[in-house]
């Protein structure tokens, strides 16, 4: 049993070896020979459960979301299975997300050691509203009625160590849309390997989310917003009290060009902290920013508040609040 930072890693780590990296360069050369008439296709428009995009974490935001690598809470339940394993204890999270049009939309979620089996499981929930609309004709006529859209997704997650440095993930979760009377009920799988160097937290990590068969409104079938991230993280600067993280990632839609996200993080006596970051190759969003303060408590428990900016275009912008629970 380890100690990290005055709290008990709670999971093992076995012996490492070359393997860890093999698979990862096998993995980055494949998705790097994918034709590249197919990388060059924007096909927005054509997938549908878009909420499954949107992060959940105001840390990740503040980064860009330059977050496949760096991600080490219960929020890897969302982007990296793999990073659960940094979870030295039980965690639970809540992240509240305000978008343009008073769309709400909420995340939710535990983590927690299994010291009987190893590795570490994960259980998340997040959900969209829309909140009520009036209903129109296709003439523009209202019909006096109002009706709803609803997004939600229920995520399990497990997360271990392979060797001392390399740890393998996989998600699953249930899909649901609803909207007025209707609904579309399906699952996906994420899969997501992080290996750390060793080296001033030098980390690679890749992650392939929401792979899964198509849902169905109605009468028409359309496919899930399926996405290829890669990434890394390093510590810039290591003093006794500052750090310095940077954290780059790319990501391989299947509706959308190849996007770029990058991402600092300064951390000041292990206690507070300021983000930035800029994210390229999308439609309307650019540059983020963000703070967080940590609490602790007690001998090894304690408590994270984060907030997140980003910059949404003509949509103005968006605001992500969460508050994690260490104990």
């Amino acid at each position: 049993m380890l100690t990290v930072f005055g709290r008990r890693l709670r999971h093992a780590r076995p012996s490492g070896s070359f393997l860890p990296l093999v698979l990862l360069a096998a993995v980055w050369v494949a998705v790097a020979l994918l034709p590249t008439n197919v990388a060059a296709q924007a096909k927005v428009g054509t997938t549908g459960a878009q909420f499954l995009e949107l992060g959940v974490s105001a840390r990740a935001m503040g980064m860009a979301d330059a977050y496949v690598a760096a991600v080490d809470d219960i929020s890897s339940v969302y982007y990296n299975p793999a990073g659960l394993t940094s979870l030295y204890g039980r965690e639970a999270m809540f992240t509240y997300i305000k978008m343009p049009a008073d769309i709400q939309y909420a995340f939710g979620a535990i983590g927690i050691p299994l010291e009987s089996i190893g590795g570490v499981l994960g259980i998340g929930m997040y959900a969209l509203s829309s909140g009520e609309m009036d209903e129109y004709t296709y003439s523009q006529i209202p019909t006096g009625r109002k009706f709803a859209y609803n997004d939600l997704a229920i995520t399990v997650g497990y997360g271990r160590y392979l060797t001392d440095r390399f740890s393998l993930g996989l998600t699953v979760r249930y899909i649901g849309e609803f909207v007025h009377d209707y609904s579309a009920n399906g699952w996906s799988a994420d899969v997501g390997v992080s290996y750390d160097t060793g080296y001033r937290g030098f980390r690679l990590a890749m992650a392939i989310t929401n792979f899964g068969p198509d849902l169905t409104m109605i009468d028409d079938d359309y496919p899930l917003p399926i996405n290829f991230r890669f990434g890394s993280q390093f510590n810039l600067v290591e003093a006794e009290d500052h750090l310095l993280k940077v954290a780059a990632e790319g990501s391989h839609p299947s509706d959308n060009l190849e996007k770029y996200n990058a991402g600092v993080e300064y951390t000041f006596n292990e206690m507070f902290s300021l983000r930035a970051g800029g994210r390229f190759n999308y439609d309307a969003d650019g540059l983020t920013a963000g703070a967080g303060m940590r609490i602790p408590y007690g001998e090894e428990s304690e408590i994270r508040i984060d907030y997140a900016f980003q910059d949404f275009g003509i949509l103005t912008e968006v605001h992500r609040f969460s508050v994690a629970f260490a104990f």
